[in-house]
């Protein structure tokens, strides 16, 4: 999904109470005064709903289309991350830096309550910056990944006197709920292997001509969709139990988000997906 905050305004207005997260927007692509603004009228819209998550992206070819230098990302996620609460004052304010130079002026419409920023990413650059400059961190490593996060934030936090209790821990993983764990590998599986497979399909599909290729056909073992992913599939209860020895691995207060929108099923089954982990998972966690 190319453009995610035009989809947030969208759900704002679809919605009364649900948060609206990004996850997310590939900052240094965007001009970082558009994303201001952009975000801006998204949480006035949203009357105050909007979690900005921000990440920095990995593919060359989306970077060279919109015209974004891959190797300065990390220098302009750095100056995003000062120049977004200076803009969202709606003072007029001037930056200066090695990737952006900003003249003096004022960003509006200025938003009413103020956005918080999480930082997707798995690198320890990336979750360092999140804990020096943003509200939080948004990721989807394995366990024994994420409680190296977990550690590198803290120990930022001791670094630079920062409360750790003022960021938040937000994990997401795909959440295959079914009557087992068989049962929903079997169930999704098609969906779940074309999830996986687009990603080493971008590249080439930029310059290919429509209509897009189906997925090559999975002929490995169901259990091989989860090498080298964070899913988690079986019965609600299961899914419940190993949401929490994650948490109780990361030893913080941990927030979960499901990654559970599977393009290739039908709508029916995308509702029941949804209904069964509103119902049997996210009271429990």
């Amino acid at each position: 999904m190319p453009s995610l905050l035009v989809v947030s305004a969208a759900l704002a207005q679809a919605t009364s109470r649900v948060e609206i997260g990004t996850g997310v927007i590939l900052a240094p692509m965007h001009h970082p005064l558009r994303l201001a603004e952009d975000a801006a009228t998204v949480q006035l819209l949203s009357h105050g709903r909007l979690v900005l998550g921000l990440g920095l992206g990995w593919s060359q070819t989306e970077y060279v289309g919109l015209g974004a230098d891959p190797r300065r990302r990390g220098a302009a996620m750095e100056e995003i991350l000062q120049i977004l609460p200076q803009a969202w004052t709606g003072e007029p304010f001037t930056h200066k830096g090695s990737v952006y130079d900003l003249s003096t002026l004022g960003v509006r419409p200025r938003p009413a309550v103020r956005i918080p920023v999480v930082i997707g990413g798995g690198a320890e650059p990336a979750i360092r910056r999140a804990a020096r400059l943003a509200d939080g961190v948004f990721s989807n490593a394995p366990a024994d990944k994420f409680v190296e996060q977990v550690r590198w934030i803290l120990d930022e936090c001791e670094r630079i006197d920062r409360d750790p209790s003022s960021i938040r821990f937000i994990h997401y993983s795909t959440l295959l709920p079914g009557t087992s764990r068989e049962e929903a590998l079997a169930r999704y599986r098609d969906a779940v292997w074309a999830m996986n497979w687009k990603y080493s399909d971008m590249e080439a599909s930029a310059t290919r001509t429509l209509p897009p290729p189906d997925p090559p056909a999975f002929d490995r073992p169901d259990d091989a969709l989860l090498k080298g992913r964070t899913t988690f599939a079986g019965t609600p209860d299961e899914i419940v139990e190993a949401l929490g020895a994650l948490r109780k691995q990361a030893a913080v207060p941990l927030e979960f988000v499901a990654r559970s929108h599977l393009p290739m099923i039908d709508y029916d089954e995308q509702i029941e997906v949804m209904q069964q982990l509103a119902e049997g998972v996210a009271p429990h966690v």
